[in-house]
């Protein structure tokens, strides 16, 4: 039997969605109040990640025991609240005592149970100030629980997610940032560091929006030559230049009812400021080589991580442009400003990772978490100046690192290398028997870089582009076939099929999965996994 919520707080975090939304007496939502949190990084149980222990005590004088069975964790859309244990902590926990200044103090006490503090051993007590608990601590208890121990909401949302994987009081204020966007059709520019990911904020914004089914286009504004700017944006009437033979549509055309994201709009070119300001205030464009404006009806989602102020100031970008643009502004917030989603964003791009290396996600008869609880609180607490794009690659490494039966290791996963997790495969000693394979592929005998691009293509496609055979086919590790396929533009990738080109391989086949497969050139996994992403009624 389920036990109840032990406290209001826990019932306000995971009990139910007439309690999550409740006010508290200053009338604030008390899902959005901010206290100390304790929330799960690592944990034997893989779906406990993320579950939250609000601690109010620490905020008003008072103190928490934590070990095997105190306090009581509460998970997303659950009523049920219970405490971490696990077995291989003591029974007698340690004690988080509140400290002046909003801090908090760890006593060790008579537990037996080892506790690391941000990688330190936890001797006999250590006192935690404010600005450490704002920033996150990492708690690893013994060799298998993980806690971030740190200043959040103790509340779960119950809206729509719009994708985005998270929980902390900033990833709930960008979605109702999203919302609010979604229902006002003006000019939205979205600010934030680089790979926080701006483009899934705009994606989210179109989608949730009421020009959702209408077409949605992306274009980096970097990647756009200026001499081609004009053209590529408002069309080109036929015979405007060499070459042009009929009318070619611009971007404004193509997203016409639609939404047009422009990313990188700092890196603007400068003769189509003008153009694009004027497009914002007329609702007009005027096609190269054209005779007349004429009206469009677009919403504008612009990103960046520039400070376009400061290229104000030195005349890179025009005042009245970036005045249109921020009709609603949204800042991403940076992954170090939201570390209480770092063990779900791991966990998820762990698991996509390993679906993409068709590897089942490790588990082990002692039920020791996967990654080690140690690394995953070390890894919380970075800075990580890459963002959400930095953490999916160090969840690649981590993956492949698995697959290839390897320990990753703190500096090899942070190494700029994009293959850092990735050693060279060593050939086995002909005298010794080849070692015993993680997952039955044979041990790699030759060195990925001699395969070549039309190699790599032919043997995928003789065997269906199944990894594994196709791994064993040429020799390689599956991981390392994984990065080749990844490095090589001319095999497709399953998550670039668009829904005419599955639709159309639907009908030509008859909806037969091998056949689909085959014309469509991925694996039968991969295309149904593609499916299921765009929606698709095809019988899964």
């Amino acid at each position: 039997m389920d036990e109840p919520p032990s406290t209001e707080f826990e019932a306000a975090a995971g009990a139910t969605p007439e309690t999550q939304i409740t006010e508290s007496s200053d009338g604030l939502p008390r899902a959005n109040l901010q206290m100390v949190v304790l929330t799960v990084l690592a944990h034997p149980e893989a779906s406990r990640i993320g579950e939250k222990a609000a601690l109010p005590e620490l905020g008003s004088g008072g103190s928490v025991k934590l070990g095997r069975g105190t306090p009581r964790f509460v998970s997303k859309g659950s009523r049920r609240a219970r405490p971490l244990d696990d077995p291989y902590l003591s029974r007698r926990p340690i004690q988080l005592q509140s400290m002046g200044g909003g801090g908090a103090r760890l006593v060790r006490g008579d537990s037996s149970t080892p506790v690391k503090v941000d990688g330190a051993r936890l001797t006999e007590s250590l006192e935690i100030p404010r600005q450490a608990l704002e920033k996150g601590v990492g708690l690893t208890l013994g060799r298998r629980v993980a806690l971030l121990l740190h200043l959040d909401s103790p509340g779960f949302e119950q809206g729509e997610d719009f994708g985005m994987v998270g929980e902390s009081m900033e990833a709930r204020r960008l979605r109702d940032e999203i919302r609010i966007a979604a229902r006002l059709d003006v000019p939205v520019l979205i600010r934030g560091e680089s790979g926080t990911g701006k483009e899934l904020v705009a994606r989210a914004i179109h989608d949730a929006g009421a020009r959702s089914t209408q077409p949605y286009l992306a274009v980096n504004m970097a990647a756009v030559p200026d001499s081609l700017a004009a053209a590529e944006f408002f069309g080109a009437a036929k015979g405007a230049y060499t070459g042009a033979e009929s009318r070619k549509p611009g971007f404004f055309d193509r997203a016409a009812g639609g939404t047009l994201f422009l990313d990188e709009i700092g890196e603007t070119p400068d003769p189509v400021q003008p153009l694009l300001l004027r497009a914002l205030e007329s609702g007009e464009v005027q096609s190269v080589g054209g005779s007349s404006p004429r009206r469009v009806d677009v919403r504008l989602i612009a990103a960046t991580d520039a400070d376009l102020e400061s290229k104000v100031a030195g005349g890179q970008f025009r005042t009245p442009l970036l005045h249109r643009l921020a009709g609603f502004e949204i800042n991403v917030p940076p992954l170090r400003a939201r570390r209480g989603d770092f063990g779900r964003l791991l966990r998820h791009f762990l698991r996509l990772e390993l679906e993409r290396l068709e590897t089942p996600w490790p588990e082990g008869e002692d039920r020791r978490p996967w990654p080690r609880a140690g690394l995953v609180a070390r890894l919380a607490v970075l800075d990580w100046r890459g963002n959400i794009r930095q953490l999916r690659n160090v969840a690649r490494r981590m993956a492949i690192a698995y697959a290839t039966g390897t320990e990753p290791q703190l500096d090899t996963l942070l190494s700029e290398a994009p293959q850092a997790a990735v050693a060279a495969e060593p050939e086995p000693a002909p005298s010794s028997p080849n070692p015993e394979p993680r997952h039955g592929w044979r041990p790699a005998y030759r060195k990925p870089a001699d395969v070549t691009p039309g190699e790599l293509l032919t043997v995928l496609r003789e065997h269906d582009f199944q990894l594994k055979a196709s791994a064993e086919a040429l020799g390689i590790s599956r991981a390392s076939l994984y990065l080749l396929v990844e490095a090589t533009p001319q095999v497709r990738k399953a998550s670039e099929l668009r829904a005419d080109e599955v639709l159309e391989a639907a009908a030509a086949t008859g909806a037969d999965w091998v056949q689909m497969a085959r014309a469509l050139e991925v694996s039968v996994y991969a295309l149904k996994r593609q499916v299921r992403a765009l929606g698709l009624d095809l019988g899964l």
